[in-house]
């Protein structure tokens, strides 16, 4: 709204010229506050096209949005205007309060991104965080990665180790017969030896190896990377870091659309009428709006409307 505002600056004078009962011409000062205060705002626009909920983006995209904004409020909150330096605290104030404890939920998304990994944690914990929070943080985020994982690896060797005994159990019985379970022994051995060296651990974990390196991609693809699609390419590298990585990255940071978040207006239909077709609602909503004046009634609040249906909602005609 202050953006579009901004373009049509030279236009409010001129209107004040045509219609003097335009009282409320904005000053050169108040111009000067909007400009400031739109820059300020952009900020927050950017990080909320990022999270929208239309998009449905990966987990792994949020911790440097958030950090992002933690930057933004600390620089503003020092800023040579009060209306701007005022405005920043507050905004601060709600900020500090709702990521004062670690999201581990985030924090992990974004070391399953190969392009972050630990790197990001060590970068922007120290600008979301103060003194010994940022070290602890950072510790706790890491025992939370490896604790987790840990829990995959005991399933998946668990779940290998029943199918192993149950492939076992198939080959002793199908052997000798004629079906099309036949295997030969010196097959049956060798399936045995494949499941038994899949249960052995190696030196190194797959989740260390994994946080070895960073990997890079250049600044066209970047934009259009998507970690999920990096995980199933590398699927037989990472077998059970990626089994995580997909149950991880697949976590919403909200169930709530941006479109929502920033709406006064509330739900237009409720869950009921969900169905109907963009073209039908807009149809009633504005014969709703054009029929009231008409018969003189108003829009009912959500406490009288109870069962009411969406027809009688959006057009109310007298009974």
């Amino acid at each position: 709204m202050l953006a579009s505002t901004l373009e049509f600056r030279e236009v409010f004078p001129r209107y004040k010229d045509r219609d003097a009962r335009h009282n409320w011409l904005p000053s050169n000062e108040d111009w000067d506050k909007i400009e400031h205060v739109c820059n300020f705002l952009s900020v927050f626009e950017e990080v909320t096209n990022v999270i929208s909920g239309s998009k449905y983006p990966t987990a792994n995209i949020f911790l440097p949005e958030v950090w992002k904004i933690k930057e933004v409020l600390n620089e503003k909150s020092l800023d040579e205007n009060d209306y701007i330096s005022a405005m920043a605290c507050k905004m601060k104030l709600n900020f500090d309060k709702y990521w004062g404890e670690c999201n581990f939920v985030m924090a992990i998304a974004a070391m399953l991104d190969p392009r972050l990994k630990m790197t990001l944690i060590n970068f922007s914990f120290p600008k979301i965080y103060q003194g010994f929070e940022v070290a602890r943080n950072i510790d706790c985020v890491h025992d939370a990665l490896y604790q987790l994982y840990n829990e995959y690896v005991v399933d998946y060797t668990s779940s290998n180790a029943g199918q192993s005994a149950s492939k076992s159990t198939e080959g002793s019985s199908s052997f000798g017969g004629n079906n099309s379970k036949f295997k030969t022994r010196g097959r049956m051995e060798f399936d045995q030896f494949i499941n038994n060296a899949d249960n052995i651990q190696p030196t190194k974990s797959d989740l260390d190896v994994y946080l070895e390196g960073i990997f890079l991609c250049s600044d066209d693809s970047d934009s259009d990377f998507d970690a999920l699609e990096w995980w199933k390419a590398n699927n037989l590298a990472f077998r059970i870091l990626s089994k995580m990585a997909s149950d991880i990255l697949s976590i919403p940071l909200t169930t709530v659309a941006s479109e929502s978040a920033f709406s006064t207006e509330g739900r237009v239909i409720d869950v009921y009428h969900a169905s109907l077709s963009t073209k039908t609602v807009q149809a009633l909503l504005c014969g709703g709006d054009w029929v009231r004046p008409l018969y003189k009634t108003k829009k009912q609040s959500k406490v009288e409307l109870g069962s009411t249906s969406i027809m009688e909602i959006a057009i109310p005609f007298p009974k």
